[in-house]
């Protein structure tokens, strides 16, 4: 969700708006007024932004819809302004030949239907002496017509199928992110439950200072539903501990239980196998680790050597920690050494995984639990951003502070004190 936005995203978001808000951005140069120009700058900022990051394109779903509404008024009111004109001409039985130019004037000649009324006067926008220029016959206002109709009929099948579409759309996103629904056989709708019972399983099973290890993307899910403290979530700031979680996730087995051991009571993966499973996101937690510990991929910052080549793990990949967490028992030959973790809990449609970690390092738990070990920005502070226990420092000093965009606040915090 953080990469430059594809387009097949755009498509998939916008539908037909995709293809029609493009139109309405060119029609608003055109006449322009204050309200035509706030919606091209509008336009502009929120296309810029949508681009640079996939998540960000919801800011561009407003003003695409303006601006497709633009384009499309502007199809209908001339489909209907000509079907409009050319029923008014053909019903009151108009000679329309009255209306053709004047060979010595240019002008409309003078007469008028027998009703003494000038036809399509409702029609302001529609210029007389311009229509009689351009050949006013009964074949031409047909063909008017006829087109006026054809568009006003493809817009409004068009409208049905766009519709549909919308509401499909929204009916999957406005599912609950953990909960998600299909059909099964016969058609009959099934629940998969299986993240939220995980999280309830943590909760009803694992002592309440247990600490859970998991990519940051499920922090949130550990903290306010299974109520186990999570290592990382959607607002932990330091790209340094987000990169160390990454390296505990990639390394080898054995080299990563020697970390974990010091920070985690357990580990939880997701292991869907849809494309939105740890497997999955893998590669991004390498790249995320490399950028502080050079040592994982050195001279190659696209950890091109992690990941699947033609649908099979790399070798590294498949060595790493997080392979064997989600692959172990389901892929011939990978298991998980009985020494170092143990499978504790297994959701029902194997989406979620569960392990306890071996050996865990009592004294480390026990100093990060004392508050005295604690740094606070002032005493009684509920800010205390959490410190590595004295075991863990050896691999911190292999870290290299990366300087992110976000980091706008370096040097400005007050000094923090136990």
């Amino acid at each position: 969700e953080h990469q430059a936005t594809a387009a097949r995203k755009f498509r998939q978001y916008l539908s037909d708006v995709y293809y029609v808000a493009p139109v309405g951005f060119v029609m608003c140069f055109f006449g322009r007024t204050d309200a035509k120009i706030f919606l091209l700058a509008y336009g502009a900022v929120s296309y810029y932004f949508a681009g640079k990051m996939s998540r960000l394109i919801i800011l561009l779903a407003p003003i695409a819809s303006a601006l497709a509404g633009v384009a499309l008024s502007g199809f209908v009111c001339w489909a209907m302004e000509t079907v409009m004109l050319s029923i008014d001409m053909l019903l009151k039985k108009t000679d329309i030949a009255a209306f053709e130019p004047d060979g010595q004037s240019g002008a409309p000649d003078s007469k008028m239907p027998a009703n003494g009324m000038k036809v399509g006067v409702s029609v302001r926008s529609m210029n007389w002496e311009v229509l009689a220029k351009l050949n006013n016959r009964p074949l031409f206002v047909l063909i008017r017509a006829a087109v006026g109709i054809t568009v006003i009929i493809l817009l409004c099948m068009r409208a049905r199928t766009f519709s549909s579409y919308c509401h499909t759309a929204a009916e999957h996103m406005a599912q609950p992110q953990i909960m998600l629904s299909g059909r099964g056989q016969g058609g009959k709708t099934v629940i998969i439950d299986d993240y939220r019972e995980a999280y309830w399983w943590l909760r009803d099973n694992t002592p309440e200072d247990s600490r859970v290890l998991s990519w940051w993307d499920y922090g949130y899910h550990i903290n306010g539903i299974a109520n186990r403290t999570s290592l990382a979530d959607g607002n932990t700031w330091n790209h340094e501990h987000i990169a160390t979680i990454g390296k505990m996730l990639v390394s080898p087995e054995k080299e990563a239980h020697a970390m974990i051991r010091h920070v985690a009571d357990f580990v939880l993966v997701w292991a869907g196998g849809q494309g939105d499973d740890d497997l999955a996101k893998s590669p991004n937690m390498v790249r995320v680790a490399s950028s502080v510990f050079p040592d994982i991929c050195p001279n190659d910052p696209h950890c091109s050597d992690f990941g699947f080549v033609q649908g099979h793990p790399t070798k590294a990949m498949i060595n790493s920690l997080i392979f064997k967490l989600v692959a172990s028992g389901q892929v011939r030959g990978v298991e998980m050494n009985p020494k170092f973790f143990r499978e504790v809990y297994r959701s029902k449609h194997g989406k979620v995984r569960i392990y306890a970690v071996l050996q865990v390092n009592k004294n480390s738990k026990k100093w990060a639990a004392d508050p005295t070990n604690r740094l606070c920005d002032r005493p009684g502070s509920w800010f205390c951003p959490g410190q590595y226990p004295p075991a863990f420092q050896e691999l911190i000093a292999e870290r290299k502070d990366f300087a992110q965009l976000e980091d706008f606040n370096r040097g400005k915090l007050p000094k923090l004190q136990k």
